[in-house]
């Protein structure tokens, strides 16, 4: 029964979750980012001001991770499925590739026209670490030593180093940014330097098991 109730509560903050983030992306694309307040998402989605600040710390963060729902949980999975003949580095740049391209043009323009979302998004990164530190943890048989997290910390850093190129700086903080430029181009290029790491981590992985 505590199981149940626990699995009951968890759907409920998922759902709650899910509702004010996407009620923040319509709020902002009907009215524009700068003229939506928290109280606004809250309304829009039912619950209090209070209850939005137990999910979402600001309306950039609940924009964003309606742009970008799902997609850290998306990657992990897709690394973990690739098949066994597939390298740990080529699962995770094109599980990267595919869910770092997947925004349309609308979510792209409210990202690069408005800097607070600009940041938002680029701190969005971080949250890959731990859903891919569990995944390379399952592709390497290894989840007690700090090999999978370093290298999950170090993916999250270079995808990170891709979006601000992408992205660049504006010269006001009220411009618009145009992305520089192949995002893909930028992905791989930011991801190569950690083959070498990534290949030697499974290879252990496979003497390990060999052994």
């Amino acid at each position: 029964m505590t199981t149940r109730r626990t699995g009951l509560r968890e759907q409920k903050k998922q759902a709650t979750r899910a509702a004010l983030r996407e009620a923040a992306l319509r709020l902002a694309l009907e009215h524009g980012p700068e003229n939506v307040r928290v109280d606004d998402i809250a309304d829009a989605a039912g619950v209090s001001p209070r209850t939005y600040n137990n999910y979402f710390s600001s309306r950039e963060q609940a924009i964003v991770a309606a742009i970008t729902a799902e997609r850290e949980a998306r990657i992990a999975e897709e690394v973990t499925a690739a098949p066994a003949h597939t390298s740990l580095a080529d699962a995770l740049t094109g599980a990267i590739l595919a869910r770092y391209t997947e925004p349309g043009d609308t979510e792209r323009f409210l990202i690069t026209a408005t800097p607070p979302l600009r940041e938002a998004f680029l701190e969005a990164a971080t949250e890959l670490e731990g859903p891919l530190a569990d995944a390379i943890g399952r592709r390497l048989g290894d989840s007690t030593t700090p090999t999978a997290p370093v290298l999950a910390a170090a993916v999250a850093a270079a995808v990170r180093i891709a979006l601000h190129q992408w992205l660049g700086t504006a010269p006001a903080p009220d411009r618009l940014v145009i992305p520089s430029g192949s995002l893909p181009d930028l992905l791989r290029a930011a991801l190569a330097p950690l083959a070498p790491a990534l290949d030697a981590a499974e290879a252990g992985s496979r003497r390990r098991q060999a052994g």
